[in-house]
């Protein structure tokens, strides 16, 4: 039994789409401002130069278009990579990295409205968010889309890469086009969930290929399902094909695809991104996956119904391994389940996907619904053997994973992939429920009648929970949530609108248990404390469970602009004004 090494890729939302990557190592490091000058290199490209550390690797595209854009050593790649890249099957691990390449029509279909733009003359937006451990910035002045790859130990020294870039005389302005602007834009929609009802072969390979492959590959290979690597921060390879004008010209033309996110690893592993060995934490991570991967299906327009995998790689399995994972796995699937998506586990058959087996039947667990598993015996069939017991998913909730690493070639083009054998159906996803919501967010926007999304759940969700039903918490918000949150606001003196705005959301989000809680206090109420001061002061107080300084600080400026005794010690006065939405 063998499970491949892990250099899975896609970065599927187009601030994901040029790279990420998956593996065992990081290479912690300063930021750039505190390296001496001899041990940098300058790197130009159209006009944006940047200074990057002396031994990265650097790539001319121009020279070399069919490269690799690997991140497992540190690397600037410039100009425009080929529709077809030649990766080898073992990229392993995630350092740091840079794509610089022209903002053409094709390289726009990767930008999303989360891609920060420059002002004017500006070269760098030092202060850009990181997705997925992934930083995009559109340079319009140059004309070029920086992306830039990071772990959580070099995320600083990638910022101080970024924040070097200037502008030379040579730079020339080309804007990033809207979605509007684009003349290649295809709906952002599916032919249906994916994969749906299909038995038959697949493949998966380390990018998703270029159309003119993917259709040579439809005319003349036995496979009719691929599979796409759409979200996590621990991918492998970059992704300049995958967009949702990808993915609906492959659904319109007949594939099935199946979408994988490779996030945390097991905790008994030696990779650099790991599930915390405490079950609730790991429980949270999965959350945190899953709404990243249901973030970049629906912006590569893969709709609810769809069944996306977690790719956990093979490891030698503990019981507190065990827990972690099936942890993991739990608010994976719920948060998946809650915005109507089937979840899938991708592991080794005799590591991740024996582990879950043998919790099938344990209710401490949320059973995911497909399994995905790596037993290269070369049979293309869905047995699972000694590992799973037949009867477990045995209703078209398998693939499996037969054959890697290898290089086939049809009507001219040659990918290495592993080989594939699927047996799934489109399946029924349970009714949108509390479990596994997302009450953590930067900031809790006013919502009403007519808005939607994840923050409308969690305040349907927050309300239930206080005893005024909503209805379903589908992220919709209709009359029932308005009757709702009037009838709640009544019972707090607070103006009864039906609108949650500041007010109504630090009242939802203090709810519960009063203890007295300071600093180095940990646990939910500290969690719920900083859920209602980012609501209450309007600014993001970081939400970690953890009574630390900027909780403290917050909580005094909360006491002192409510005239409070601002101490920084949260007690039955501090919570009484929280809940009574102050």
């Amino acid at each position: 039994m063998s499970s491949r090494t892990p250099w899975r890729a896609r970065a599927g939302t187009a601030l994901l789409a040029v790279l990420a990557g998956i593996g065992a190592f990081a290479v912690p490091g300063p930021a750039l401002a505190d390296s001496p000058s001899e041990s940098r290199q300058t790197v130009t490209y159209h006009g944006y130069r940047v200074e990057v550390p002396a031994d990265w690797q650097v790539v001319d595209l121009a020279e070399n278009p069919r490269a690799c854009l690997r991140f497992d050593r540190p690397a600037v790649y410039l100009g425009e990579p080929a529709d077809q890249n030649d990766c080898p099957s073992g990229v392993v691990g995630r350092t740091a990295g840079i794509v610089v390449q022209p903002i053409t029509a094709r390289s726009a279909g990767q930008a999303t409205a989360a891609t920060a733009r420059t002002q004017r003359g500006k070269a760098t937006a030092p202060s850009a968010a990181s997705s997925n451990d992934t930083i995009q910035i559109a340079v319009e002045d140059a004309g070029v889309l920086v992306t830039a790859a990071h772990t959580p130990q070099t995320e600083s020294l990638v910022r101080g890469v970024l924040a070097s870039a200037d502008l030379t005389r040579g730079a020339e302005r080309t804007a990033l086009p809207s979605a509007a602007q684009r003349s290649d834009v295809a709906p952002l929609a599916a032919a249906g969930p994916q994969p749906g009802s299909y038995l038959g072969k697949g493949f998966d390979a380390c990018t998703a290929p270029s159309q003119a492959a993917m259709n040579a590959w439809q005319a003349s290979s036995p496979y009719s399902a691929v599979g796409v690597y759409i979200s996590g921060s621990f991918r492998g390879c970059a992704q300049p094909n995958l967009t949702a004008s990808w993915v609906t010209a492959q659904t319109n033309n007949g594939w099935r695809l199946f979408p994988i996110d490779v996030g945390r690893q097991a905790p008994c592993t030696s990779y650099s991104l790991k599930i915390s060995t405490d079950p609730a934490t790991a429980k949270s991570q999965g959350v945190t996956a899953a709404a990243g991967a249901i973030t970049a299906a629906s912006n590569l327009g893969i709709p609810a119904g769809s069944a996306i995998y977690s790719d956990i790689e093979a490891y030698n399995s503990t019981a507190s391994c065990k827990a972690a994972v099936m942890s993991y796995l739990s608010g994976w699937t719920e948060r998946l389940h809650s915005s109507g998506y089937l979840s899938g586990l991708y592991s080794s058959a005799a590591s991740g996907i024996q582990d879950a087996a043998g919790e099938y039947n344990n209710s401490a667990y949320t059973r995911v619904d497909h399994l995905f598993y790596a037993w290269w015996n070369g049979a293309a069939d869905t047995n699972t053997g000694s590992y799973v017991p037949s009867t477990y998913w045995s209703n078209h909730q398998r693939i499996h994973q037969y054959a890697g690493e290898v290089t086939e070639s049809y009507g001219g083009y040659s990918i290495t992939i592993d080989r594939d054998y699927l047996d799934v159906g489109n399946g029924t996803v349970p009714p949108p429920s509390c479990t596994g919501a997302n009450f953590n967010f930067t900031a809790y926007n006013t919502v009403q009648n007519g808005s939607s999304g994840d923050q409308v759940k969690a305040a349907q969700c927050l309300l239930k929970a206080a005893g005024f039903d909503p209805g379903t918490p589908d992220g919709a918000f209709g009359p029932a949530t308005t009757t709702a949150a009037r009838n709640f606001q009544t019972s707090k003196g607070l103006g009864a609108d039906g609108v949650v705005g500041a007010k109504t959301w630090t009242a939802l989000l203090s709810s519960g248990s009063t203890p007295t809680i300071q600093n180095g206090s940990t646990g939910e109420a500290v969690t719920r404390l900083q859920r209602a001061l980012t609501a209450a002061l309007g600014r993001t107080v970081a939400i970690d469970g953890a009574f630390g300084p900027g909780t403290t600080q917050a909580a005094r400026d909360y006491q002192s602009s409510r005239g409070l005794g601002a101490d920084g010690i949260v007690g039955p006065a501090t919570w009484s004004a929280l809940q009574s939405g102050k």
